[in-house]
């Protein structure tokens, strides 16, 4: 056997403690099984450094109907079908295309000058382009948002959120994908549902309805570079609209390199931009907080045009809202280098 990275271990093992700690039993088992198993992880490391994140291999694995109950079933199974496993995981990407990630974005778009023409990078399917058709429900109060809804989006807030409501008016709807997703497509929806954890029958219930939303108002779906891709759209965007570019657990995927490209394209386009990602993803981000990150929890790091704001649950459980400014010493971010349209 020839010797292994220690990376890919480490991956299974933080995902485990991290993500599916409280949330997915499954998965937790699962991963931490991985973690210790030479055979896996070599397999694994065979694969581009991309390919072998937790979530591809577990949604792989039950997209193609394999065991998942056991750690001891799942390892066997997985042994016996790896080829089938390793041609799924090449020929898909994590699209997690989480509709409950809204309720943490809201109340920056509610804040915005309206109406709204939103762009997502990394959309999948493009079910967070669907703000405005959502409910929401903050802190167990009374939910709020369209009325025919056909879900209703929970979340835990602390510190000053601003107020979310009402909903921002929303003209224009477009996304960016390597490879996206159509919620019309009965194979792209199965890929969208193995993505769901196990345990978690609200999100599947969630996920078929953000789907019928968009599919009765389909969103412009583009395949290509973010790069080039995100300059086209902000100025396809229509006149009088805010143009907002956002993005979600995307950045993480791309080289440093190309991190910092996007940094730069988007601080140069007429347009706000929403980021919500692991701290560290974005360059200059993390120096800029004012509190420590949270140990021992997966968070994303919520800014506005590279202003942190707050931090967030990976999945738009939790938003928790910074009570102070970064502190002295950080410099502003850049804002749009052109007037935003005001309405």
């Amino acid at each position: 056997m020839r010797s292994r990275p220690s990376g890919t271990a480490d991956a299974y093992r933080r995902f485990a403690e991290l993500e599916a700690h409280g949330n997915s039993p499954t998965y937790e088992a699962l991963s931490n099984g991985v973690a210790a198993d030479p055979e896996l992880l070599e397999l694994l490391d065979l694969l581009p450094p991309g390919k072998r994140q937790p979530n591809l291999l577990l949604a792989a694995v039950r997209h193609l109907g394999g065991p998942t109950a056991s750690y001891r079933e799942f390892r066997a199974w997985v042994l016996a079908h790896w080829e089938r496993v390793r041609a799924v995981m090449l020929a898909r990407l994590t699209q997690t295309n989480e509709s409950a990630r809204c309720a943490v974005l809201l109340p920056l778009l509610a804040a915005l000058p309206q109406p709204l023409a939103l762009i997502e990078v990394g959309a999948s399917a493009g079910l967070c382009l669907y703000p405005d058709r959502y409910r929401y429900a903050y802190d167990g109060a009374e939910a709020f948002g369209h009325p025919d809804s056909p879900i209703t989006l929970p979340c835990r807030t602390s510190g000053p959120v601003p107020p979310p409501c009402p909903l921002p008016t929303v003209t224009w709807r477009a996304g960016i994908d390597l490879n996206p997703l159509s919620a019309s497509d009965p194979e792209d929806v199965r890929w969208l549902e193995s993505l769901v954890w196990p345990e978690q029958r609200e999100r599947l219930t969630r996920l078929r309805g953000a789907l019928s939303v968009a599919r009765g108002e389909p969103a412009l779906l583009l395949r290509g570079d973010l790069n080039a891709t995100v300059r086209r759209l902000v100025a396809q965007a229509p006149a009088g609209a805010t143009p907002v570019v956002f993005h979600s657990a995307v950045l993480a995927y791309l080289p440093g390199a190309a991190r910092q490209e996007f940094v730069r394209t988007v601080r140069e386009l007429p347009c706000h931009w929403i980021s919500n990602e692991a701290p560290g993803v974005l360059p200059g981000l993390k120096e800029r907080l004012p509190v420590p990150v949270p140990a021992g929890r997966g968070v994303f790091l919520l800014a506005l045009d590279g202003r942190p704001v707050a931090f967030t649950s990976p999945h738009g459980q939790r938003l928790d809202w910074f009570a102070r400014e970064p502190g002295p010493g950080s410099t502003a971010a850049p804002g749009p280098s052109h007037p935003m349209p005001v309405t």
